[in-house]
C-alpha cells in the first residue's frame, strides 16, 4: 500500500525548457514531462501539498496540484527558488545546460551557410537547492543518460550534494523521455534501486516509496 506523505510540501520540476534564440526560434529538448506529471499526480494522491513547475508541455495539471508554468531555464530557477520552503523537491525537469547570450528582437535571417551562437551556462538550480539556507529534507535530482549512466549518475550526485539521484538511459526504446515507459535506477550514497521497466505512473510510485522511506529516517 502506498504510505501517505500527508502535511508534506513538495516541488515537482518537470518539462523541457525553451531558450529563445528570436521570436520564432528555440533551443529545445525531447523531454515531454510525462515522468514529473506522474509523480506530481502520485504525490498529491498521498495527500500532499504539491507544487508543479512546468515547461512548455501540453499536458493536462493533475488533479490537487499547483501549477506553474515557466519556459526558460531562468524561469524555472526563479519559480522553484520562490517556492521554497519545501520537505522535498524533485528535479525532473531536463533544463537546458546552456542558454544564448543574446536574443534577438528580430527574426535571425539566414544569410550565408553557417551560423555561429555564442552560449552561455544556465543556471544549476539543482545544485542551489541542495545549497539553499532554506534546503529541502531531500533533494532528488534526475539523470538522463546515454552512457555509462552509473559513473555519470553518481558524480551529478556528489558534486551537486543531492540525497537522491534516478538516473535513466535514454535514447532506447521503450524508455525515456516520449515513451509513456520507463525503467531508473536510483543512487544514493551508500545504496542503489532499480525500477521498473513499467509504466511511468507505476515507476513514480515505487520512486515516492523509496524517497518515503528516507523521510521517515
Amino acid at each position: 500500500m502506498s504510505e501517505s506523505l500527508a502535511g508534506k510540501r513538495i516541488i515537482v520540476s518537470a518539462g523541457p525548457t525553451y531558450e529563445d534564440l528570436d521570436p520564432v526560434r528555440f533551443i529545445g529538448n525531447r523531454s515531454s514531462g510525462k515522468m514529473g506529471f506522474a509523480i506530481a499526480t502520485a504525490a498529491a494522491q498521498r495527500d500532499a501539498n504539491v507544487v508543479l513547475i512546468a515547461g512548455p508541455v501540453p499536458l493536462p495539471t493533475p488533479a490537487a496540484v499547483t501549477r506553474i508554468d515557466v519556459r526558460s531555464a531562468a524561469q524555472m530557477r526563479e519559480a522553484v527558488l520562490a517556492a521554497l520552503p519545501a520537505d522535498l523537491y524533485i528535479g525532473a525537469a531536463a533544463v537546458a545546460d546552456y542558454t544564448p547570450r543574446q536574443v534577438s528582437g528580430s527574426k535571425i535571417k539566414k544569410s550565408g551557410e553557417t551560423l555561429t551562437l555564442e552560449l552561455v551556462r544556465t543556471p544549476d538550480i539543482l545544485a542551489e537547492v541542495a545549497s539553499h539556507p532554506m534546503r529541502p529534507r531531500l533533494v532528488v535530482g534526475f539523470a538522463a543518460e546515454t552512457e555509462n549512466v552509473a559513473t555519470h549518475a553518481r558524480d551529478k550526485l556528489d558534486r551537486k550534494q543531492l540525497d537522491m539521484i534516478a538516473a535513466n538511459q535514454v535514447g532506447i526504446a521503450g524508455s525515456g523521455f516520449e515513451s509513456d515507459d520507463n525503467a531508473l535506477t536510483v543512487y544514493w550514497s551508500d545504496g542503489e534501486r532499480a525500477l521498473g521497466p513499467a509504466s511511468k505512473k507505476q515507476i513514480a510510485s515505487e520512486l515516492l516509496d523509496l524517497i518515503t522511506e528516507r523521510l521517515r529516517r
